[in-house]
């Protein structure tokens, strides 16, 4: 096996692969990042444009001194808007299980960092359907923090004892999925009790 399963671990309850190619030599599953924030950003980002650089523009002319000083941070905002679309823009998972060469390849990747690892099939023991516990997130108003909740994820479990997500989500649609690669890859597909009724 190379790389490190623990940066495949995902701090959010649902990831959603989607299968996006299903042949005799290949399994693809991809996951884009949250696309409805990325394009809320940057929406509001191209929004703030039209504030934004007339307030440059009349720093530029006056200097920090006059009426539109005091709303420098709009370019700012804006700017810090388009970088966070942009991040959630580029964020992409994907799993790939080549039949011929008999492994398995996972890459995470970011704007800024990209994540692989490798292991063959004789490295696999299972596939489990299992249950992870989630933290619920920020804290809001009243709220307590740090709360946990579990959710189905999907897991393979590899001989050396280590276990590598593969994706969290609703059960059903993760039992099929599990079926699917467990089908592929000629390996026992278990599924936790909690999850059965």
């Amino acid at each position: 096996m190379q790389g490190n399963p623990a940066n495949f671990d995902a701090i959010g309850n649902r990831l959603g692969f989607r299968i996006a190619e299903n042949n005799i030599q290949t399994l693809r599953l991809i996951w884009h990042g949250p696309r409805f924030p990325a394009y809320l950003c940057l929406s509001i980002a191209v929004l703030l444009l039209f504030v934004s650089v007339p307030i440059i523009e009349a720093v530029r002319l006056r200097g920090f001194v006059g009426p539109a000083a005091s709303l420098w941070y709009f370019p700012l905002m804006n700017l810090i808007l388009f970088g966070i679309a942009c991040y959630l823009l580029t964020l992409k998972r994907a799993i790939v299980f080549h039949h011929n060469q008999k492994t398995i390849t996972l890459t995470s990747q970011s704007l800024f960092n990209r994540s692989r690892l490798s292991a063959s099939y004789s490295e696999i023991e299972q596939i489990n359907l299992g249950v992870d516990q989630v933290y619920n997130g920020f804290a809001v108003a009243g709220s307590s923090a740090a709360q946990q909740f579990p959710v189905p994820s999907l897991r393979l479990y590899l001989v050396n004892g280590e276990t590598v997500l593969l994706d969290r989500g609703s059960r059903r649609r993760l039992k099929e999925l599990g079926k699917q690669i467990s089908e592929r890859l000629k390996m026992p597909f278990e599924v936790d009790a909690r999850l059965e009724t």
